[in-house]
């Protein structure tokens, strides 16, 4: 007999959910509440959709912080190779970038998806749009269906995979955390991650646009290093944001209820403080008879000297040779720790990923199948796992998404 399988919610873990279901014989319903599926993923990657990571297995775990062995299970049976291959299968030529990110060949998110909506026909999966699941129906502690604004369609097992609470204009807005409540599970207290950072400090108006590589950010928290990483970030009119400050993003969400909150900016990371200062002296000797402002040519990006300058104190008129040493000390300081206090993320709404989510604790890592409620499948972001940015919360996607819609066609 024909199993049959309603799969609530059409990103990446939905998608996959459906499509390998179907592969292995069932018959599929994907219930979608937006117009189209794969919204979501045409966006991602800024249009260009960082599929996954060239990263192996250990690299990927660590990735996703406390709760990356949850996905071990997931991940050996279908990882970045695994996707690679799959994608290549339906016409989605792929490569890998700079720091192993894995984009389609196109640069385009909307060949992803249209590949995807293709390879969702040719398997038979029925999708219906502009559906909104109300919730999920269980008999017997098992799921049998679902109620919509469209009637109540029943099955054998269902997939619940709407997303997170992130860029709801692409339907993502948390309902799937309502579900999943009402029918039992638990829900970690969701919040933003891969976030950009707002600061107090006026003058991050005057670095707006700037970014710079090859830079060291850490957090503080009531002065205490708590979290560092290394890489590119950006100014913004607002603040902080970037690969690195995303990554960060997380642990400055989680720590801003505890107390202050501040981001040091190492920008010359390869560089100690001694040696800087005899290039600092090397400059002075040089440039003697030169405005202050030449001798940070070489060090700093034209845009960013004037609020440095106004920051260390000195007249941007001052000659070089009348710099003290307590100026020169300064200066050091400020290119080793450039501080910013961090007032508060941006809205959950403009956040890549949602941290928090269905208590990992309630799903059977090689199933993805609830534990609370039989015939009930979670995968994708609605879990309460989250990785940095990079590729990874994709893969966790279309792996968790594979893994469910293997077990929901398979499992008796």
């Amino acid at each position: 007999m024909t199993k049959k399988i309603i799969v609530i919610g059409g990103g990446a873990a939905g998608i996959m959910a459906a499509g390998r279901a179907a592969e292995l014989g069932a018959d599929v319903i994907l219930i979608e509440k937006m117009p189209k599926v794969g919204i979501k993923i045409s966006i991602t990657g800024k249009g260009r959709c960082n599929l996954t990571s060239g990263e192996e297995m250990d690299k990927f775990i660590e990735a996703f912080g406390p709760n990356g062995r949850f996905l071990i299970n997931a991940f050996a049976r279908f990882f970045s190779e695994d996707l690679i291959n799959f994608f290549e299968s339906i016409g989605v030529r792929t490569a890998i970038e700079r720091g192993k990110r894995v984009f389609p060949l196109s640069g385009s998110a909307k060949d992803v998806v249209n590949a995807l909506e293709i390879y969702l026909n040719k398997q038979g999966v029925q999708i219906l749009p502009n559906t909104s699941v109300k919730g999920i129906i269980a008999q017997d502690n098992r799921a049998v269906g679902v109620d919509t604004n469209k009637g109540i369609f029943y099955g054998d097992a269902v997939i619940l995979c709407t997303g997170g609470a992130s860029y709801p204009k692409t339907g993502s807005t948390g309902d799937g955390y309502d579900m999943a409540k009402k029918i039992g599970h638990t829900i970690i207290p969701i919040r933003a991650a891969l976030v950009p950072l707002e600061v107090k400090e006026a003058y991050i108006k005057d670095l707006q646009g700037l970014a710079l590589n090859h830079v060291t950010a850490s957090v503080y928290l009531d002065g205490e290093k708590i979290a560092e990483a290394f890489g590119e970030i950006l100014f913004t009119h607002f603040g902080l944001s970037g690969p690195i400050i995303l990554t960060l993003s997380k642990t400055v969400v989680d720590s801003l209820a505890k107390g202050t909150v501040e981001i040091s900016l190492d920008l010359k990371p390869a560089i100690s403080k001694e040696k800087l200062d005899l290039r600092f002296l090397r400059e002075i000797k040089e440039h003697s008879n030169k405005n202050v402002d030449n001798m940070f040519k070489n060090l700093l990006p034209q845009s960013m000297i004037p609020v440095f300058i106004k920051l260390v104190g000195i007249p941007h008129d001052k000659k070089v040779h009348q710099i003290t040493q307590k100026e020169r000390g300064e200066v050091i300081a400020l290119l080793k720790g450039m501080r910013f206090t961090i007032a508060q993320s941006r809205p959950l709404e403009e956040a890549i990923v949602t941290a928090g989510g269905v208590s990992i604790k309630e799903i059977d890592p090689k199933t993805m199948e609830s534990k609370i409620i039989k015939g009930l499948y979670i995968c994708g972001e609605v879990i309460d796992v989250d990785g940095k940015t990079g590729g990874y919360n994709l893969q966790a996607a279309f792996s968790t998404g594979w893994v469910a819609g293997t077990a929901a066609a398979t499992e008796r």
